[in-house]
């Protein structure tokens, strides 16, 4: 099952609560409540990896893909592990795992669009059991274990928590599930993190709901140094995202002419029909079609469309923030 997001969730702060977020108050106290019975329900397990996690404590994409693809090259080219591994759950794809993904062979049906796209630079294990994927990660030679999500399992133990929020989103309406994007109530969310990396500008003031007394690491997205597109074209841009409106303003902030925007549910499953009717658009209105690596992972028959892709890096904007964390949980005694 896929997700869109509610807009309600994002909504300005001078913007009253709709009736919808007002009715659902009561299910958000009910999903609080089942969220901290099961995590009171598990003791986390020690692996003899340490775990580094790249989380976050709202729904949808807030760029932890990108952050836990600098993480590790920061980890690499600061020689603090010489083969570390990515776990992730691999959501939208079929296989249970754990299962080391080979994107030779594997798709996202089978490992989901995030797995493929960290394999490219570190080997990635999917499994719903993170533990059991850690224990493969070893048999597999790595020395440490980067997270991709998981900050709310509570099978694994996490040496080091870090909270991915986007300035642009923030916590939006901070309110928990479903009533707004919260996973967990903010006091509990930062309590539980080590540090949190800021995405972007800070727009909804996110900084002053934190702890003071946890590092705040800057950082922000750019295009990749092979994303040279032509900005005296027209662009339709699609995407199926947590949060498609956040990449949108990325396209538009770089200067691309978006004639239409175009959002599909979180982990779109793009069936051929929907590329076609996106492709006859293109052609009725003189338009190039550009959309995310991951949903060019979710699309059929991809090479027998003209579709552009925006690759994005994070670039760390205060790296000496970071180092001093990753060094306590990496560097041995």
């Amino acid at each position: 099952m896929t997700f869109k997001t509610p807009e309600f969730w994002y909504r300005s702060e001078s913007s009253p609560p709709p009736f919808i977020e007002k009715a659902l108050i009561p299910l958000a106290g009910l999903y609080s409540f089942f969220f901290d019975l099961h995590q009171g329900s598990h003791t986390a397990k020690i692996v003899d990896l340490p775990v580094l996690c790249i989380g976050n404590i709202v729904a949808g994409g807030t760029g932890k893909t990108p952050t836990a693809i600098a993480l590790l090259e920061t980890i690499k080219d600061k020689n603090l592990a010489q083969n570390p591994f990515f776990l992730i759950r691999g959501y939208g794809g079929a296989a249970v795992g754990p299962v080391l993904v080979d994107p030779n062979v594997h798709t996202a049906w089978d490992v989901g669009d995030e797995a493929l796209i960290l394999a490219k630079y570190a080997p990635t294990i999917v499994g719903a059991d993170r533990v059991l994927s850690a224990e493969l990660a070893k048999e597999e030679g790595a020395d440490a274990l980067v997270l991709d999500d998981g900050l709310q399992n509570p099978g694994i133990h996490k040496d080091l928590k870090l909270v991915v929020i986007n300035g642009e989103m923030g916590l939006g309406n901070k309110r928990t599930m479903p009533a707004g994007p919260m996973r967990q109530p903010i006091e509990k969310g930062t309590d539980i993190a080590d540090a949190f990396i800021l995405i972007g500008d800070d727009k909804r003031d996110v900084v002053s709901t934190l702890p003071d007394d946890k590092p705040v690491i800057r950082a922000h997205i750019a295009p990749a140094p092979c994303f040279k597109p032509d900005k005296s074209k027209k662009y339709i841009a699609f995407a199926g995202l947590g949060y498609p409106q956040k990449y949108f303003n990325f396209l538009e902030d770089y200067g691309l002419n978006l004639i239409e925007k175009i959002a599909f549910s979180d982990h779109h499953p793009y069936e051929v029909k929907d590329i076609e009717a996106l492709a006859q658009k293109a052609k009725d209105t003189g338009a190039q079609l550009i959309t995310t690596r991951k949903d060019m992972m979710r699309i059929p028959n991809a090479e027998a469309f003209d579709i552009a892709t925006a690759p994005i890096s994070l670039i760390w904007d205060t790296p000496e923030a970071l180092l001093p964390l990753l060094e306590t949980v990496l560097k041995k005694p």
